[in-house]
């Protein structure tokens, strides 16, 4: 268990604050049709659907849109969505990994590559920044789930790797193959989780200050806005006064 991460590494989820709603419901819901299609449409024999939900849930979205989006994976709705993976460089070499859910591979290649090429990117091949991150469970508690203490013994009685903990919760990092087993043990210790996923953490960070954290940030926020893009993980290291003016 290594403990707690001291960089200041920032993390782009969907759901966040400033997105419109309705977006975000459209993007869970394709995972959710996506996840069911995958599999079969009940979350307790199908992992990847169970989880679709969770976080569905974490974001409020109504029953009744998770419903309607299992039943068009069961109408066949989603047979030409497949999922894919982009990586590339932002500016001062950031490491960028984009998860894209499409209909349409072409564009959405043609997309993410005119993002970054417009917002001072490159588009790398697949591969080239992937060795920087770690494919890795995650799951997130509120602060009110328990003390750092006890959320790292909860998580070390899981098998869990890694737990960080800062002022929006607990994060639990889990080895990919792990992440069902640990999620079950952990709902017994703390209850059910905020959100649980899979993401792509860095394993080394790259540091941007000044004029290139405002590019960096355009470049993250129009790829986040695609409609194809589901999620946009970076290794991007700022520092304790970027953080602050960006928070501010």
């Amino acid at each position: 268990m290594a403990g707690h991460s001291k960089f200041k590494n920032i993390q782009f989820r969907k759901g966040a604050q400033d997105k419109k709603r309705s977006k975000i419901f459209s993007k869970l819901s394709r995972d959710i049709t996506l996840a069911a299609k995958q599999g079969v449409p009940d979350p307790s024999a199908n992992a990847r659907l169970r989880l679709a939900i969770t976080n569905a849930r974490a974001e409020s979205m109504p029953k009744d849109n998770i419903d309607r989006a299992i039943k068009k994976a069961m109408g066949g709705e989603t047979d030409s969505f497949e999922d894919i993976r982009y990586e590339g460089r932002g500016p001062g070499g950031v490491g960028f990994i984009v998860e894209v859910l499409t209909d349409n591979r072409n564009r959405a290649a043609s997309n993410v590559r005119m993002l970054f090429n417009k917002n001072g990117g490159t588009m790398g091949e697949t591969g080239s920044v992937a060795f920087m991150f770690d494919r890795l469970g995650e799951i997130v508690y509120p602060l009110s789930a328990g003390s750092e203490d006890a959320i790292m013994e909860a998580a070390i009685e899981a098998g869990a790797q890694d737990v960080e903990t800062d002022e929006s919760g607990h994060t639990i990092y889990t080895a990919f193959e792990d992440l069902g087993s640990v999620i079950e043990a952990l709902e017994v210790a703390l209850g059910p989780a905020k959100s649980t996923g899979v993401t792509w953490k860095p394993n080394m960070t790259t540091p941007v200050s000044g004029d290139e954290v405002g590019t960096l940030m355009k470049l993250i926020e129009a790829l986040d806005d695609d409609d194809d893009v589901q999620a946009v993980h970076t290794n991007v290291e700022l520092s304790d006064e970027d953080m602050a003016r960006l928070a501010s």
